[in-house]
């Protein structure tokens, strides 16, 4: 059982139909005082309300601002509490929850533990060129091998969410946390992790729009970015 003192955020956006099951999943798997936020980021179905029920702190932003701007909310509210550790992990059952502790207990010799998803078939083809190319890029960025930059399935310490706060609301503030910490020498674990594809709950991950977002993130840190 981990040792840690943790805090699960949930970024939600339209996810009604597999938040229940990620959050139960999430309590089955991590200690009885973990605490459970789900950010509601401006859901047009039931998902607050879902979250009301069984996380235990709901937050609702009143409009879509994007999956960064919702992870930041629940970090603030994580950090709020005096947990040692923050785990993420996406709302639309994509992760399997039985991997937290995996990631979580990996936090003993690391201080950012991001999943690593397989590359295989089942990942849509635009998914994995995108997943590909920005794991080559974030590698050169931080000078180890990346296996996978975008999984939002991950555990952090408490003084790394405190002391990393990248630019922008959406995809690319994924990118830019690792890349960010990484550069501010803090060590960086990956743990193998499945992903389930064709959930009730599609990703909301955009291709085109959010692509561009990360190779823009990826363009600053390449350029010399101050972190």
């Amino acid at each position: 059982m981990t040792p840690f003192r943790v805090t699960c955020v949930i970024p939600a956006l339209n996810a009604a139909p597999t938040l229940d099951a990620v959050v139960s999943g999430v309590r089955a798997a991590l200690p009885a005082n973990a605490v459970i936020v789900v950010v509601d980021d401006g859901s047009r179905d039931g998902t607050y309300d879902v979250a009301r029920d069984i996380a235990d702190v709901a937050i609702r932003l009143p409009e879509n601002r994007g999956k960064g701007a919702a992870l930041r909310a629940g970090f603030a509210t994580a950090l709020e509490l005096g947990v040692e550790a923050v785990l993420t992990i996406d709302a639309d059952g994509q992760h399997d929850p039985a991997c937290a502790p995996a990631l979580v207990d990996a936090l003993i010799t690391a201080d950012l533990v991001v999943g690593a998803r397989p590359r295989s078939r089942q990942m849509p083809a635009g998914r994995r060129l995108t997943n590909l190319l920005s794991a080559a890029a974030v590698s050169r960025c931080i000078g180890q091998p990346v296996p996978d930059a975008q999984c939002g399935f991950r555990a952090i310490r408490a003084d790394v969410v405190a002391n990393v706060n990248p630019h922008g609301d959406r995809y690319e503030f994924e990118t830019g946390f690792l890349i960010i910490a990484a550069r501010r020498g803090y060590r960086v674990a990956f743990v193998p992790v499945p992903t389930r594809y064709g959930a009730p709950v599609p990703s909301q991950f955009r291709s085109v729009r959010d692509s561009v977002r990360i190779v823009s993130t990826l363009w600053r840190f390449g350029a010399g970015a101050s972190v």
